[in-house]
């Protein structure tokens, strides 16, 4: 059975805020037709001051998402730094402890951290924001394991279900949040929070899958 190793696995969440400081003005460019414009910026500064705590240390991947989680919980202003937040320590103590992740552990991960963001925020999928992202790629991922799929090809099956749900925000009116006084205005327009679902997502899966044994 295929797993990957919880040590080591610190480069996972550095090379992820590489990934969002890189996007920071694609990010506020998107959030700034419909939002505040301050998305990237906000998450760049959570990720990389969390990247500087963890540059030479050696983390485990839960030790290091549970100091992402705890920079954009209490450091991270706007409405992303809390959703995250909880998303990232909800990952961390999920894994904590652990040795080895196999794909039972990562999808007990991502449903933790899915319900970290549901007890803080109300919204459901089709309301365009990161749900339209995670919980289809969550369901993807789970769906590919009980067809007895691989963990690799259930990774390869999140990302491409994750970025599927990131374009769907297109075509959604925002029922959420600033965006949502806006209307029918906000069609047309990807959501910034599941854009930067789907790079986290990608990211992590990515680099587990590297890892894979």
């Amino acid at each position: 059975m295929q797993s990957f190793s919880n040590a080591g696995g610190g480069a996972i969440v550095l090379t992820m805020a590489e990934r969002i400081i890189e996007n920071r003005a694609y990010l506020s460019e998107i959030d700034g037709k419909i939002g505040d414009g301050d998305h990237g910026v906000n998450m760049a500064k959570g990720f990389g001051m969390a990247a500087e705590r963890l540059k030479g240390a050696e983390a485990t991947l839960s030790g290091a998402l549970d100091t992402l989680g705890t920079v954009l919980m209490t450091e991270i202003g706007g409405s992303m730094g809390p959703l995250y937040g909880v998303m990232f320590t909800e990952f961390a103590e999920t894994i904590e402890g652990m040795d080895t992740i196999d794909a039972a552990a990562f999808s007990r991960m991502l449903h933790a951290g899915l319900a970290g963001i549901q007890s803080i925020g109300s919204a459901k999928v089709g309301d365009k924001t990161l749900i339209d992202t995670l919980v289809p790629a969550i369901e993807a991922f789970d769906a590919a394991t009980s067809a007895g799929r691989s963990f690799a090809e259930a990774l390869d099956a999140l990302v491409a279900a994750a970025e599927a749900g990131r374009d769907s925000t297109l075509n959604l009116v925002a029922r959420i949040g600033r965006a949502s006084r806006l209307g029918e205005r906000s069609l047309g327009v990807l959501d910034a929070g599941a854009t930067s679902c789907a790079i986290i997502l990608k990211t992590l899966c990515e680099g587990a899958r590297a890892r894979l044994g």
